[in-house]
């Protein structure tokens, strides 16, 4: 099968994660800059060359104070460790259009096997380039502690301040390189 380049438009694509704060509700948050290399035949995505990387000083929470301290030592250590990255290693098809993509997921220096669950969104055609577009989404649960990221600290009513787990979702649009 012949694979096709797909160019990320970061414009429309979002890269996120939820984490439990304070034992009570969540802290989202996402990655303003990010790129991607994605090779791929739509039809079947199970001999797909998938990597992306991400700018860790991109991070936005909406609260600068919370975004400076999770770049700092405490967390992602961006001076030291400024890029997450994520390379497919295996895809299998689970329908028509979900597949697990599976591959090494590196945050801080450490790099563990994660294992995404995606979609292929659809198709179609854009009315002002005319070009081909398609659409992924996907997510996974990290252990933030499996990477290094085990600042924490204990609230009064028990618990402490952010969980372990670690929700990461995907929404990308890609354009076919012509």
């Amino acid at each position: 099968m012949t694979k096709t380049i797909w160019n990320v438009d970061t414009i429309h694509s979002e890269i996120g994660f939820s984490v439990k704060h304070m034992m009570i509700s969540k802290a989202k948050g996402s990655f303003n800059d990010f790129n991607a290399v994605i090779e791929a035949n739509l039809d079947d995505l199970t001999d797909s060359k998938v990597e992306v990387t991400i700018d860790v000083n991109s991070i936005d929470t909406r609260n600068k104070d919370r975004d400076d301290h999770l770049l700092s030592a405490d967390f992602f250590d961006a001076e030291n460790h400024p890029n997450i990255t994520f390379a497919a290693s295996s895809i299998t098809k689970k329908s028509s259009t979900n597949y697990d993509i599976t591959g090494d997921l590196t945050i801080r220096g450490t790099t563990k096997p994660v294992t995404l669950d995606a979609v292929i969104e659809g198709q179609s055609k854009d009315p002002m380039s005319g070009n081909m577009v398609a659409g992924f989404s996907g997510e996974t649960t990290i252990n933030r502690k499996d990477f290094g990221l085990t600042w924490n600290a204990a609230v009064e009513t028990g618990g402490v301040l952010v969980g372990e787990e670690v929700k990461i979702h995907f929404e990308i649009e890609a354009h076919k390189q012509a």
